[in-house]
């Protein structure tokens, strides 16, 4: 397995933390040494460690330097919060990013992986470019380099421009492809010189399952009885789909651009950002294992099928039906082989069971559609791990996922990105 980076997210706070996510990092990715203790020397030389964080919850400067609302801005200031909190201020990164840097060398972090934000460079989604942001930008990676800390940059964390949500519905309209790339195209030309490594899309499967599913990430689309909160639009049982359906089609054409025009002369590399979650079979009965790859295919195989092979898993395409985008020749083409890394991240770990009764159901929701039920026992998951249980360390999970990658997508480059 071609394991190169364990990253930690997200960033809230400084020194503390930061310190925490560097020792956390040795317990989850790493192995001990003959006296039973961790060190850099325990990973191999081209093993990487760094941290990561997402533009609205560190840059803060929310209405400085002509950056505009992105849904989040809009998703918070409305109260969605539980705590009523927002990203008016966040870490304050934007002002304090020669500080943050800082830590990070006391810390010892080799990599820092962190979000463009589209309505800070792109103001309007499309059009011209915000100079502020884009010397803010230039600045913060410039400022890692000289420490000797590469620059990763993930080009979208969930924070849409508001002005394309309010045009066309963002992420359920193909328009969104055409303007995604043309902002990936200013970003690998203002800081490809500099940066090797993109990542399209956080965790897209946990994006579009949020924001079209649950209802509980903008912009807060679901439908009864199947989102988590009362949403006033939307439809949980055809727009996970469509969403990530036009996140693959983004994806592959801002990765087949950097490829076509930057890849040569800049020698980065694009992939994108997946969450996994340690699944297992409840039982060694048949039907449980058939469950258990099953959730794979609907959590992982949703985004990797298609990258890797070029369409969706059988189990999708079998389950949900019509409901499913299906891909043209040329889109197939255009999806398969466009990553050229996997970012992994990994917090739970789950059980499956098989559930046959819920495609007995007309209407169903992506859950449903799986056709399981998943269980976890975090408290026994995270005991006497020494840490909160909220997001128990089970190693063994995250590096059966690893392998998982490895046997059935052809041994990728993975970075793990969050854990």
């Amino acid at each position: 397995m071609k394991t190169v980076l364990c990253t930690f997210s997200p960033f809230w706070s400084r020194a503390v933390l930061l310190h925490v996510l560097l020792v956390s990092s040795l317990e989850v990715c790493g192995g001990q040494n003959e006296n039973g203790l961790f060190s850099r020397n325990s990973f191999p030389p081209n093993f990487v460690f760094g941290s990561g964080s997402s533009a609205y919850q560190v840059e803060g400067a929310a209405y400085e330097d002509g950056r505009t609302p992105s849904t989040w801005d809009t998703f918070t200031h409305a109260g969605k919060m539980l705590d009523k909190s927002n990203g008016d201020i966040a870490a304050d990164q934007y002002h304090k990013y020669k500080e943050d840097v800082k830590l990070m060398v006391d810390t010892g972090l080799e990599a820092y992986r962190f979000s463009i934000s589209w309505p800070r460079l792109i103001p309007n989604g499309r059009g011209p470019v915000n100079p502020k942001g884009l010397e803010y930008y230039n600045n913060l990676i410039n400022e890692l380099i000289s420490h000797g800390i590469q620059a990763h940059v993930t080009l979208f964390h969930y924070d849409l421009p508001q002005s394309l949500e309010d045009e066309y519905g963002g992420w359920l309209s193909r328009k969104i492809v055409k303007d995604y790339t043309a902002y990936a195209n200013v970003c690998f030309r203002e800081f490809g010189d500099r940066v090797s490594t993109w990542t399209t899309i956080n965790e897209a499967n946990v994006f579009v399952l949020g924001s079209y599913n649950l209802g509980i990430f903008p912009p807060q689309r679901c439908s009864p009885p199947f989102g988590a909160i009362n949403c006033t639009s939307g439809n949980s049982t055809t727009e996970p789909y469509i969403a990530a359906h036009n996140i693959l089609l983004a994806h592959a054409s801002a990765a087949r651009l950097y490829k076509n025009k930057y890849q040569a002369i800049q020698k980065g590399i694009t992939g994108i950002s997946l969450l996994s979650y340690g699944f297992s079979p409840l039982t060694n009965s048949t039907e449980d294992i058939a469950a258990a790859q099953r959730a794979n295919d609907f959590y992982m195989g949703w985004f990797a099928n298609p990258l890797i092979f070029g369409d969706y898993p059988e189990s999708m395409k079998r389950n949900v039906g019509s409901k499913l985008p299906s891909f043209t020749p040329y889109e197939a083409k255009l999806v398969k082989d466009s990553s050229d890394f996997f970012g992994v991240n990994h917090y739970v770990s789950f059980d499956i069971k098989d559930y046959p009764e819920s495609l007995k159901i007309q209407q169903r929701d992506f859950s449903m559609d799986m056709a399981i039920e998943a269980v976890s026992d975090w408290s026994s998951q995270a005991k006497g791990a020494g840490l909160p249980d909220v997001f128990p360390i089970t190693p063994s999970r995250l590096q059966r996922d690893l392998e998982y990658f490895k046997q059935v997508y052809g041994n990728p480059p993975v970075y793990i990105h969050e854990s």
